[in-house]
C-alpha cells in the first residue's frame, strides 16, 4: 500500500530518488504480496478533543518487507480498520500511495500517541511524498476521509499497548 521513507540528514535531491528506487527494488512488481490476515492484528482506540472513543482493528507493520507493503493492492477496506507503523524511536518519515488502490488519511503520531498531523484523502497510486513537517513516533493508515467523517483532529489520542499513554 505504502512505502515507508525515513530522511536522516542526507541532501534529498538525489539520495530521495536513490531510495524510492531502492524501495521498488525491494517489493517487485511481480512479487506477491503477503496476505494481511498474516499482520499482527490488535485493537486500538482514538480519543477525540470531545471525549468520543472510536473503536479500530487494525494491522501491524512490523518487519521491513510489511513495511514495504503496507496496505499495497487492496481495493477495499472497513471505516474501523487500518494499519499501523511503528518506529523505535522519533524520526522523519514520509510516505507514497504507490500501488495503493485505495485513498487513505495518514496520521503521523508522536511517542504518547497524540497525532501531530493528518495527511487526509491521500490519492491512490500516486507516488508523491507524504510527510509531517516534525519527525514522528508512529504512523497510522485508515481508509481516506475517515477522519473528517468521524471526527478525528489533530490533538486527538491514539490509544494502543504501542504507545506510551497505557
Amino acid at each position: 500500500m505504502m512505502q515507508v521513507r525515513r530522511n536522516a540528514s542526507w541532501i534529498l535531491g538525489t539520495l530521495l530518488t536513490g531510495c524510492l528506487l531502492a524501495a521498488n527494488a525491494a517489493f517487485p512488481e511481480n512479487a506477491a504480496p503477503e496476505p494481511l490476515s498474516a499482520f499482527p492484528q490488535s485493537l486500538l482506540a482514538i480519543k477525540t478533543g470531545a471525549g468520543k472513543v472510536i473503536n479500530f482493528k487494525i494491522w501491524t507493520a512490523d518487519t521491513p518487507q510489511r513495511e514495504q507493503q503496507g496496505l499495497m493492492f487492496i481495493h477495499e477496506m472497513d471505516e474501523h480498520a487500518g494499519m499501523l507503523f511503528m518506529f523505535p524511536e522519533n524520526q522523519r518519515v514520509s510516505m507514497w500511495m504507490k500501488n495503493t488502490y485505495i485513498s487513505l488519511d495518514l496520521l503521523f503520531l508522536n511517542a504518547q500517541g497524540k497525532i501531530d498531523y493528518i495527511a487526509a484523502s491521500a490519492t491512490p497510486k500516486s507516488t508523491a511524498i507524504i510527510g509531517p513537517p516534525t519527525p514522528e513516533y508512529a504512523v497510522l493508515e485508515l481508509k481516506g476521509g475517515a477522519c473528517e467523517r468521524l471526527g478525528i483532529t489533530v490533538g486527538d489520542v491514539v490509544l494502543h499497548k504501542n504507545f506510551k499513554n497505557h
